[in-house]
C-alpha cells in the first residue's frame, strides 16, 4: 500500500506496509477505488450539468464516498465493499442521466457513416467529450467556410441529428488519444481540445492548440464563454486542408437504434445464425499488449457479433466484418459517455430470452485505463454481471485480497491469449 494522506506518514513520505491510523492495504485499495471511481462519475455529471441535468442522489453521494475514504473516518472492509458497489448504482444512475440530457438536446443517435477524408478548405479539428463546445463551435462557424472535424472520443457526435445537420461537420480525423502528438502535427488547422483526454502539446503545433471548459495546457490559448473566435480566426490565417479522400467509419448505434433491430437480431439468433454477441470494448493505450484487441476481433467467428464502445474500438473499427441477415458484424456504440446504451441492451436481451444478463451468448471483454472504465466496471458488479474479462493487465490499485473477493464474486479474470480466450468462451 502507498498512503500520504495525514502528518503522521512513516517518515513523513508515506505509509507502505500499514498505516499508523491502522489502515491495512486492503482499505487502502478499496479507497483508491472509489476515489478513481468518483472521478468517472463526476466526469459524466459534469457534462450532464453543463446541459442543465442533475442528480441530487448522485451529489449526495460523491459527498459520503469522498468522506468515507478520509483517514480515520471508516475502516471497515465490509462498508467499504458496499460502498464500491454504491459507486457502481450512482454511477449507473449518472449515465442515464447524461444519456437522456443528450439524447433531449441533439436527438437519438442514429447510425451514421462517417469520412475519414478531408475537405479542401480551412479546418478546426476538436477533441475530447463535450458535445456542447462542439455545437456552439458548429454554430459560430456557419458561413466561414471552415471545416469542423472531430477527433478521438468526438466520433459519435456524427450521429446526432442536431449535430450532423451542420454541413461543415466535414468528418472524423485520426484514431485515439494518445496518438495525438502525430496526428495534431500532421493536421494543418486550429485544433480545439475539450474537456479530458489531452495531451502536453509539442512545439510544432502549440500556437494553435486552444482549449476550453476545464481542459488546459500550458501556453495554449484558453476559451472562455464558448467564444470560439480565436480558434476561428487561427483557422482562416492557416493553410488550408487539401481534398483528400478516406473511407469511412460506422458509428451511432444508441441503444434506441439496436432495439429497433432487436427482432431481426432475436431471430437470428433464433435461428443459429449468430451463435454469440462480444462486447469488446473500454479505453485505448500505447502497450503493446492492447493488441489482443485486434487479434481478438479478427479472430471472432463470423457467425458472432462485435459490440464496441470507448477508445478501444480504435483498435479494430477500421476492419469490414460484414453483416449477418443485415445485421452489422461490428456494432459501435460510442465512447465511454456512451456506456450506458450497453447497459441497456444487454438488458433488452436479457428481457427478450427470458434469461438473466449472464445466460446471454454475451460476453464482455474489456480495456480498462482510466477513472469512467473503473466507475463503469463497477457499474457492472453492481447490476451483478459475471465473466467479465479485463486487461491488458490488472489494476495496480486493486490488491491480490481484493481481487480475490472479485473473482470469487464474479469470476472477473484476466485476459490470456486471444486463441486461449475465444476458446474457453466459445467451446
Amino acid at each position: 500500500m502507498f498512503c500520504y494522506q495525514c502528518e503522521q506518514t512513516a517518515n513523513g513520505t508515506g505509509c507502505t506496509k500499514a498505516g499508523v491510523c491502522g489502515k491495512n492495504e486492503d482499505i487502502a485499495s478499496l479507497q483508491d477505488t472509489i476515489i478513481i471511481a468518483l472521478k468517472g462519475i463526476a466526469a459524466y455529471a459534469y457534462h450532464a450539468r453543463e446541459l442543465g441535468a442533475r442528480d441530487e442522489q448522485v451529489d449526495a453521494f460523491m459527498h459520503e464516498a469522498l468522506f468515507t475514504t478520509l483517514t480515520n473516518v471508516d475502516f471497515d472492509l465490509n462498508r467499504h465493499i458496499e460502498l464500491v458497489l454504491k459507486c457502481g448504482e450512482m454511477n449507473l444512475r449518472v449515465m442515464e442521466l447524461l444519456d437522456k440530457a443528450h439524447v433531449e438536446r441533439f436527438g437519438s443517435p442514429e447510425p451514421t457513416r462517417v469520412s475519414t477524408g478531408t475537405k479542401a478548405g480551412p479546418a478546426i479539428l476538436i477533441t475530447g467529450h463535450d458535445l456542447l463546445d462542439l455545437y456552439e463551435l458548429l454554430k459560430q462557424t456557419e458561413g466561414t467556410g471552415i471545416n469542423v472535424y472531430t477527433h478521438g472520443e468526438m466520433l459519435p457526435a456524427h450521429a446526432y441529428p442536431e449535430l450532423k445537420k451542420f454541413p461543415h461537420l466535414a468528418g472524423h480525423y485520426g484514431s485515439a488519444w494518445q496518438n495525438q502528438k502525430t496526428e495534431f502535427d500532421q493536421f494543418p488547422g486550429a485544433i480545439l481540445g475539450t474537456t479530458n483526454c489531452v495531451l502536453i502539446p509539442k512545439e510544432s503545433y502549440k500556437d494553435r492548440m486552444f482549449t476550453c471548459g476545464i481542459a488546459g495546457l500550458p501556453d495554449v490559448t484558453h476559451i472562455k464563454n464558448r467564444d470560439f473566435t480565436p480558434v476561428i480566426e487561427k483557422a482562416k490565417s492557416l493553410p488550408p486542408l487539401p481534398e483528400k479522400e478516406g473511407g469511412t467509419l460506422l458509428t451511432g448505434f444508441h441503444h434506441n437504434a439496436v432495439l429497433a433491430l432487436a427482432d431481426k437480431i432475436i431471430d437470428a439468433v433464433k435461428a443459429g445464425k449468430i451463435r454469440h454477441f462480444f462486447l469488446v470494448g473500454g479505453c485505448d493505450g500505447v502497450k503493446k499488449s492492447r493488441n489482443y484487441y485486434t487479434e481478438f476481433v479478427q479472430k471472432v467467428p463470423g457467425d458472432c457479433v462485435v459490440l464496441t464502445l470507448g477508445c478501444g474500438k480504435y483498435k479494430f473499427n477500421y476492419l469490414d466484418l460484414g453483416e449477418i441477415e443485415g445485421i452489422p458484424r461490428l456494432i459501435d456504440m460510442g465512447q465511454c459517455n456512451n456506456a450506458y446504451s450497453a447497459i441497456q441492451v444487454a438488458a433488452a436481451l436479457a428481457r427478450a430470452f427470458n434469461c438473466s444478463v449472464n445466460d446471454l451468448p454475451l460476453s464482455l471483454v474489456l480495456s480498462w485505463f482510466e477513472q469512467k472504465a473503473v466507475a463503469i466496471l463497477l457499474t457492472l458488479f453492481h447490476l451483478g454481471i459475471k465473466n467479465i474479462r479485463i486487461g491488458p493487465s490488472a489494476p495496480a490499485f486493486i490488491t491480490p485480497n481484493v481481487l480475490k473477493v472479485l473473482q470469487d464474486n464474479y469470476n472477473l479474470k484476466l485476459i490470456t491469449t486471444p486463441d486461449q480466450d475465444l476458446k474457453e468462451i466459445l467451446g
